[in-house]
């Protein structure tokens, strides 16, 4: 996702989860697609209920179209070696609005550094190797209004544009919600303007 792109990738639904097993100890790997930041502490309340005898819930999210946020948590693991693992599949499958969670059974025997990376990593990336991935596009929106004299060469422009209304009210005056894929919005707002009917607010 570059800084001039107007799309990004997410998950479609929460994934499968991903299974990963090394000296005894297990983790599970979930990915939910989330819009804000309460939605990570429902679905970690819910593994917690779900796992209860784990001993990590290991996470990491980025939230975030244009300027995406993002946070680890190693959850008492060593510093870096499972939120940081964990984001880094994040990233390298281009993903936003994406909570991953790992969920770790003890084994008793310890890891390393090393080997808890490695675990987290690959549980990470098993979980995300099953999601269902969508491109999505960042859209602007923009208020139209105008008479309803005027409605038939308004719906041309938006057939022709390819345009999605999203809300619509048709009196006298009529006042329509559309959204545009960003890149294209300078060339709707001048064709709008052209028609010299309407009155446009960019929301």
């Amino acid at each position: 996702m570059t800084a001039f792109s107007d799309s990004y990738r997410t998950l479609v639904k929460p994934s499968e989860e991903g299974v990963f097993k090394d000296r005894g100890s297990k983790f599970i790997a979930y990915a939910f697609p989330v819009q804000e930041e309460d939605k990570v502490q429902e679905h970690l309340q819910e593994l917690k209920k779900m796992h209860h005898k784990a001993r990590h819930w290991c996470y990491a999210w980025r939230i975030g179209a244009e300027q995406p946020r993002f946070r680890v948590n190693d959850d008492g693991e060593p510093g870096n070696s499972a939120g940081q693992p964990i984001y880094g599949q994040i990233l390298s499958y281009d993903l936003t609005n994406v909570l991953v969670v790992v969920v770790r059974y003890f084994g008793g025997v310890k890891l390393g550094v090393g080997g808890l990376v490695n675990a987290y990593r690959t549980s990470a990336g098993l979980t995300l190797e099953k999601a269902e991935i969508i491109e999505k596009t960042i859209d602007a929106t923009l208020k139209l209004q105008f008479e309803y004299k005027d409605l038939n060469k308004v719906m041309r422009l938006i057939k022709e544009r390819q345009l999605k209304v999203e809300e619509q009210k048709m009196e006298m005056l009529c006042d329509f919600t559309i959204s545009v894929r960003k890149k294209e919005k300078e060339n709707v707002l001048n064709a709008i303007k052209n028609l010299r009917c309407v009155k446009i607010e960019e929301v």
